[in-house]
């Protein structure tokens, strides 16, 4: 990664691998070294402008769609089916599948939000996933299992990075995919998966850390999002 600007100029070339991002006559590389050619022009322009926004120190931490965009060329597309099967793993210790059996306030918030969730999970890809409000880990079912890999199967690096930041950040690959197809909003997602924070909060009031943690959550969530929607955009 570059530590100080060097660069003028920042634009968008298409060629024949996609559209690849110049800084003045350089071709912009991942920090692995590979040419970051990328799916479509919206998200191509959307990292250059990110470039564009550097003033005299590059940092990283202002250009989170060059982030993802180098860890699915430099991680993803190398590692393949691991990817996967982390993701699939996700799904044995799935958020939503864990419930509380009391207080019954917060039992009742989480059998409304979380269920809606898993019906349509079940009935989109056909993974039913089991619950429970034991304490012990859930053995999910195998097929449930193998309809979620199923549904996870055939996405490109792009997307396989985004949804493992979504599956990681919100605790739930279901409501991850539901993000990535649309089913949920960011932002409603994210809701979910703060359910029993939120009901915590709401007795015991919010810390500077809980708040903070909150930020960071929302900000990787709004990133994972947006770069999944410049990257299905022509």
């Amino acid at each position: 990664m570059i530590a100080r600007r060097i660069y003028k100029a920042v634009g968008v070339v298409p060629d024949a691998k996609g559209f690849a991002i110049r800084l003045d006559d350089k071709t912009l590389r991942t920090p692995a070294g590979a040419a970051l050619r990328l799916p479509t022009r919206a998200v191509a322009e959307a990292i250059a402008a990110e470039w564009r926004a550097q003033e005299k120190a590059i940092d990283p931490r202002t250009m989170p769609l060059f982030g993802l965009a180098a860890t699915a060329l430099d991680r993803v597309l190398a590692e393949g089916e691991a990817v996967i099967d982390r993701l699939v793993a996700y799904g044995e210790t799935d958020l939503l599948c864990y419930r509380v059996a009391t207080p019954a306030e917060l039992a009742a918030r989480q059998a409304a939000a979380y269920q809606p969730v898993l019906d349509w999970l079940a009935a989109r890809f056909g993974a039913a996933l089991a619950v429970t409000v034991e304490l012990q880990g859930l053995q999910q079912p195998a097929a449930a299992l193998a309809a979620l890999r199923a549904a996870i199967a055939g996405r490109d690096a792009f997307v396989l990075t985004a949804l493992q930041v979504l599956a990681v950040d919100l605790g739930s690959v279901v409501l991850a995919l539901a993000v990535v197809e649309g089913e949920a909003s960011p932002e409603a997602a994210l809701a979910v998966s703060l359910i029993e924070e939120t009901y915590q909060n709401e007795r015991w009031g919010v810390d500077e850390a809980a708040l903070a943690r909150r930020r960071r959550l929302q900000e990787d969530v709004m990133a994972a999002a947006r770069f999944l929607a410049l990257v299905a955009r022509a």
